[in-house]
């Protein structure tokens, strides 16, 4: 599960880069409502960032199809819901908005997987 380290990695990085944008970049380009639905995206995208990380230390321990999809489901998630509201807070189009809640379904799904394979396995 060397994968969902790296992407943990990866998704780290852009979110502190993207939280430091937010912060220092958005500032005053776009309403404080606005900056806060991207405060809200990082702060999701860093927590399913940790997410991806113990799903590949798990993974060094267990092979489980349920704790893998758990990791792609993560990943979904962060995609899908940081993804349309760092889009969403910068444009304004409610069409992102609108698919916030699947990402949010993935991050669910997938915390399920992972408790379910920590309960299975260890």
């Amino acid at each position: 599960m060397k994968i969902f380290l790296i992407l943990g990695a990866i998704n780290g990085f852009l979110a502190v880069a993207l939280g430091a944008f937010g912060a220092h970049g958005l500032e005053g380009k776009i309403s404080e409502k606005a900056l806060g639905t991207w405060d809200k995206a990082v702060t999701y995208q860093m927590f399913h960032t940790v997410a991806l990380f113990v799903t590949g230390l798990i993974g060094m321990k267990i092979q489980s199809g349920s704790l893998h999809m758990a990791g792609w489901l993560f990943l979904i998630g962060i995609i899908i819901f940081s993804g349309s509201l760092y889009i969403y807070s910068t444009t304004g189009i409610k069409t992102f908005a609108m698919i916030t809640p699947l990402g949010g379904v993935a991050f669910l799904v997938g915390w399920i997987l992972l408790g379910y394979a920590v309960m299975k396995f260890l």
